[in-house]
This record gives structure tokens, C-alpha cells and sequence, in this order.
């Protein structure tokens, strides 16, 4: 899915910070849209509180809800308990105090939470709020009653008085998500993180995430950008706790490069006799073989029932007549009348079947699917379609195949290509609009998500993505759980959107441990004098007398030099180059230097020369800072 080339490019927008200014325009737009504010009023009025996704059922009570000091979360069953514990502990990031956990005795001020697995009509994750003298969530399985939860978080995140009602509130897609490609390009943990929490907060369920795991039993794909396993334990934790789904990629049989860069052996062979280091050789036992394992070693550490092989562009630039030996294999194995795409097709149905022998579903990208093989996928893998091609949504439907919606209009592109959010909520876009072909049903499709890719990887910081993706998201949460158009305006969707705000436990990462000055850094016997400067994405500058510090030189992937040991150099100084602005960390005896592009933290050697490194590889230097 990397490497898509962009139909169109968004002229790029400034990052507007976390400035006072932000909140001015977020008051103005409610003045000049008005949306009720929960706990406003006490009259009984028909229009439901604000959340995000809206609410689309309210019956108005009268009264209202009193969140204060005496208020308990009582919760009597173990799953009732496991929600109400993940709540306390939002409460308290959200500022609203410490809020004990009991059993029974319901008072005045309460929160209630309850599962019963009778209220069928709630489905797996449909809740009933109830706002009176207490505050009650139902639903009839666990994941219901939390994001009964979340509604209960995004009212309070306006105000302690919650005006009287009762909503019934169901989403209207199974799947409501998001993917990312952090397969080339490095994101931080603490971004993902933030991710999670703001998806479960706006009641998103699927992460889709293709990275590369640091592996134990093939050593040599160990090239940057990688998660160790115990970032990739505590994300899925994360996801567990959240009830956000995060399902893992491996891209193949095409870019396969961030696996066999160094692996010739594996990769397809053309006709002239060049290796192509980002398609691996369906043909060869032993690439199938290497792929599975790579699946087994993911199973260590993911724990979600589906596995995606991405199985797409495998001939982006070429065409399978370049590959005569993918054409042999096909006929010896499907007869005279079989074509390259079959055996296309024979390696995804391979990995189809391994998956399902773990008990994992497969998916895949819909542009494999030409129409020019004569060996069906198999049946009950799931199609996630972004491109027209031949193959048209309402014929993979028609076939069978569970269909999610991830069109390139919900594209946000690093350095290019972003979704028009405004232009699809004013077109009422729901997930039956593909790319191609808008369907009379929703019957069939699982949902819709946002897909952020990285193809110009210097393009954007990732707090600039971050910045991008707040109303995509928030738009896509609307569009998969209820009315893709609650609001008449966008301007009050997303006046909507700031009246709920971000996730408790959402951190600001665009905020600077240090002033903007003149500091010496000093770690061991190197140091040197640089001006700092705060970046508006959140990061800073290093201008020394000779120049901005940038890492420079190697091989670049996506634009970004990626190689561990380039070398961090003094360069003209430019505001736009982003390998030129830096993440000051705080560690024990002072900061690290951290590469806000690479990802990279600044190793100094033993003859005083800076160079970028994973952590896990060499030591980052840790700079102490000495202002003036």
C-alpha cells in the first residue's frame, strides 16, 4: 500500500498549534453555530447532548445528572468491574478526581454500569445511557457498556451537570477504523498511544498497523524503522483495554523490501536478470516458507483474530512479462489455460490457509483482484477496497466476500494528498461511496477507515500528521457509527468536535522542555553552541555557527534518510526541511536528541563525530544543557 502515488496534492497547511487563539475561533464557531452544550439547561429539550459520534436517539427528561465529590461507579460483575475500572481511571486523567468502585447500593450522583447479555437489541457494542439522579450505562456485552463509558466521558468533558434523558445508541457498522503504515518511516509509541485512546474515545474499534516487529529469527531484516516486541506488547494492551482491535501487516508479495533488502535470494528475478528487492519470488518454496515464519513470530506479540498480507501493487511499474517463471509456475501447478495472476492468487489463498489453520481471517487489498486470473481468492477473506479496477465492489459482494470501504478520498498522504474532510461531510459520504461504484445497500459491508501513508516521509512531521488526522478521524467515527451528517454545517461538526476534544490520557507531544535560547550541549568531551528554536509543529531547531544540524548522506527511503550511522551534519539553515528540526527527550543527566523525521537519536563516537542510531543499537548521548 506504501508507495501509492497520489491523485492530487493538498496545498499544505500551516500548523496551527494549541494556541489561545484555537480556543477563540472554537467559541466563536459555537456562537455562530450554536450546538447544545450537555448540562446547559435544565428544561426538557428534545435535542440530544453533544458527542462525537452524535447521538441520533434522545427522549429528554426532566432535571439533570450531578457529577460531584460523593459520586461512585458502582459496577457489581466481573465485566462490569473491568469497564468501570478503565473509567475511574479516566475520570481521574480528565481532572474529575478519584472515583472509588463499588458494589451495589446505587445512590444519588452514581455512575452505574451494567451488562446484560439479555439486551439483544444493543447488538455487540450498542449501549442505553440513562442521565437522572444517577447516571446509568447498559449494554449487553462488555464492549457495549464501555463505550456507553465514552459518551459518559465526552458529557462530562463539557460540564458536571448532564441535562435528563435516555439514549438508545447503536453503531450502524461492525468495522469503524483507521491504518497506518509505519513500515518505512518510524512514529513513536507515545503517537500510536495517543491514536488508541482518541479512537476508542470516538468509538473506533480497528487499528490497522503495518510495521516491521524487530525479529529474532531473521536477524538480517533488522533494518530501520522497527518496534521491539514490548513496544508492540504494550500497544496491544493498550488496544485491549480500549476494546480497539489491532490487527497487523506484513505487505507482500510486493514491498517486501523493509523484509529481503537484504535477502537476494528471495527476491523476483526479471528477465534481464536483476533482483527486484521489493516483490518476493511467489515461485520458490522457500519465500513462502520466510513470509509464515515472519506470521508466526507476529503471533507472539498481536493477538487479533485477523491477519492482513496487503497483496497489493506486486507489478507497480512492470507488468508479469517480465516474469516468465511466474507464468511456468502457474501452468504446472492450474494447467495450460492459467495465467500469471493465478499464481498471484495461489500465493494469497497459501497465506489465506495458513492464517485460518491459527484460527486468523485474512484481508487484503482489492487492486490484486484484475479479473484476469481463473483461481478464485478463497472464500471469506475479507476485501479492503481503496482503487478502481475491473473488479467492482458490488461484484466482490456479489462473490461473497465481506467488503470494508477505505477509499483513497479518506487518504491522508505525508507530504501530499489529504483527505477533504469538509467536502465529504457535505456530501453526506458514507461507507457505501467507493472508489468507482456508490451501492444501494450497506448489506454486506463491514465498515470504513482512514489510511495514512507515508510517501514522501519528510513531507510532514508526525505531530503535523497528528494535526491532519483530528478531523478525518473524528469525521470517519461519525460516518461509521450514526447519520453521516448530524450537523447542517461542517463548521458546527466541528464545533461539535472541540466541545469534546481529545481522549483522557491524550497527551500534547508537540510541547518543548526548553525555552528558546542559546544553550551549550554537552555530552562526554563533545559539545557544542546552537540557538534553539521552537518549531510550530513542536519541535526545535539547532542553528550553530556553521549551521543547522540535519542528518544527511546514506540512502534515501520515501526522501528520509534511514540508515542507522548516517551522519548528523551542519547545513544551511531552511524552516520547511524537517530533518533539520529535533525532539529534545528528557533522560536521566539530561536530553536526547531525537531526529523528529528518523526517529533516530544522536550517538556520538569515540572520535567526537554525531551520528543517528536506534536506541537499541548504539547509546544515544545524553546532552546536558547549559544556558548562554
Amino acid at each position: 500500500m506504501n508507495g501509492r502515488v497520489p491523485v492530487s496534492t493538498e496545498a499544505k497547511r500551516a500548523y496551527p498549534g494549541r494556541s489561545r487563539l484555537v480556543g477563540v475561533v472554537t467559541a466563536l464557531l459555537l456562537l455562530a453555530a450554536p450546538v447544545p452544550v450537555a448540562g446547559a439547561a435544565e428544561a426538557a429539550d428534545a435535542t440530544p447532548p453533544v458527542t462525537v459520534p452524535a447521538l441520533s436517539d434522545w427522549t429528554p427528561g426532566s432535571g439533570q445528572y450531578v457529577y460531584g465529590r460523593g459520586t461512585r461507579l458502582v459496577a457489581d460483575g466481573t465485566a462490569e468491574r473491568r469497564v468501570a475500572a478503565t473509567l475511574a481511571g479516566d475520570l481521574r486523567a480528565a481532572g474529575h478526581g478519584t472515583v472509588p468502585v463499588v458494589s451495589r447500593g446505587a445512590r444519588k450522583g452514581d455512575i452505574v454500569v451494567d451488562v446484560t447479555p439479555a439486551r439483544t437489541e444493543l447488538g455487540k457494542e450498542g449501549y442505553e445511557l440513562r442521565a437522572g439522579e444517577r447516571l446509568s450505562v447498559s449494554g449487553a456485552t462488555e464492549t457495549g457498556a464501555f463505550y456507553g463509558t465514552r459518551t459518559v466521558l465526552q458529557l462530562l468533558a463539557q460540564g458536571d451537570r448532564l441535562p435528563a434523558g435516555h439514549t438508545v445508541d447503536v453503531p450502524r457498522y461492525e468495522e469503524r477504523g483507521v491504518g497506518v503504515c509505519a513500515c518505512y518511516v518510524h512514529i513513536t509509541p507515545a503517537w500510536l498511544e495517543n491514536l488508541v485512546r482518541d479512537m476508542a474515545y470516538h468509538k473506533l474499534n480497528q487499528l490497522l498497523l503495518e510495521l516491521k516487529v524487530k525479529s529474532d529469527a531473521h536477524p538480517e531484516a533488522n533494518t530501520w524503522g522497527y518496534y521491539t516486541k514490548d513496544e508492540i506488547r504494550r500497544l496491544v494492551a493498550l488496544g485491549e483495554k480500549y476494546h480497539v482491535t489491532i490487527i497487523p501487516e506484513i505487505n507482500s508479495p510486493g514491498h517486501m523490501d523493509p523484509w529481503i533488502e537484504n535477502r537476494p535470494d528471495l527476491q523476483l528475478t526479471d528477465s534481464d536478470g536483476d533482483k527486484q528487492p521489493s516483490r518476493l519470488d511467489i515461485t520458490r518454496p522457500e519465500a513462502f516458507a520466510y513470509y509464515t515464519s515472519l506470521m508466526d513470530e507476529y503471533a507472539e506479540v498481536f493477538k487479533a483474530d485477523s491477519w492482513h498480507m496487503g497483496a497489493d501493487e506486486y507489478m507497480l511499474g512492470s507488468d508479469f512479462a517480465k516474469y516468465p517463471q511466474v507464468l511456468e509456475y502457474a501452468r504446472a501447478k492450474y494447467g495450460a489455460d492459467a495465467t500469471p495472476q493465478d499464481a498471484f492468487i495461489d500465493f494469497v489463498n497459501r497465506v489465506h490457509a495458513y492464517a485460518a489453520a491459527r484460527g486468523k481471517e485474512l484481508r487484503i487489498w482489492n487492486d490484486g483482484l484484475t479479473g484476469a486470473n481463473t483461481v478464485p481468492v478463497t472464500a471469506g477473506t475479507t476485501v479492503e477496497h481503496w482503487l478502481n479496477v475491473a473488479t467492482k465492489p458490488s461484484q466482490l459482494l456479489a462473490q461473497g466476500y465481506p467488503l470494508m470501504n477505505a477509499a483513497y478520498a479518506l487518504y491522508l498522504v505525508r507530504g501530499g494528498f489529504h483527505s477533504d474532510t469538509e467536502s465529504l461531510y457535505d456530501q453526506s459520504w458514507d461507507p457505501r461511496s467507493f472508489e468507482g461504484e456508490k451501492l444501494a445497500s450497506r448489506e454486506g459491508i463491514t465498515g470504513a477507515k482512514i489510511s495514512l501513508w507515508p510517501d514522501n516521509g519528510r513531507g510532514e512531521t508526525e505531530n503535523e500528521v497528528a494535526q491532519d488526522t483530528d478531523p478525518a478521524l473524528r469525521h470517519i467515527a461519525q460516518a461509521t457509527w450514526g447519520s453521516p451528517r448530524p450537523d447542517a454545517t461542517y463548521a458546527r461538526f466541528t464545533a461539535r468536535a472541540a466541545a469534546v476534544g481529545h481522549a483522557p490520557g491524550w497527551r500534547d507531544l508537540t510541547r518543548v522542555p526548553v525555552a528558546d535560547g542559546t544553550y551549550t550541549f554537552r555530552a562526554g568531551a563533545t559539545a557544542f553552541t546552537a540557538e534553539t528554536r521552537r518549531t510550530p509543529d513542536g519541535y526545535v531547531t539547532l542553528k550553530t555557527a556553521d549551521g543547522c544540524l540535519e542528518v544527511r548522506g546514506g540512502k534515501l527511503t520515501l526522501n528520509v534518510p534511514l540508515q542507522p550511522g548516517t551522519e548528523v551534519t551542519r547545513q544551511a539553515c531552511d524552516a520547511a526541511n524537517t530533518l533539520q528540526r529535533w525532539q529534545l527527550a528528557p533522560v536521566a543527566g539530561g536530553y536526547r536528541l531525537v531526529n523528529a523525521i528518523t526517529q533516530m537519536a544522536v550517538h556520538v563516537s569515540d572520535d567526537g563525530r554525531l551520528a543517528q542510531y536506534p536506541p537499541d543499537q548504539r547509546r544515544p548521548a545524553a546532552w546536558h544543557l547549559a544556558a548562554g
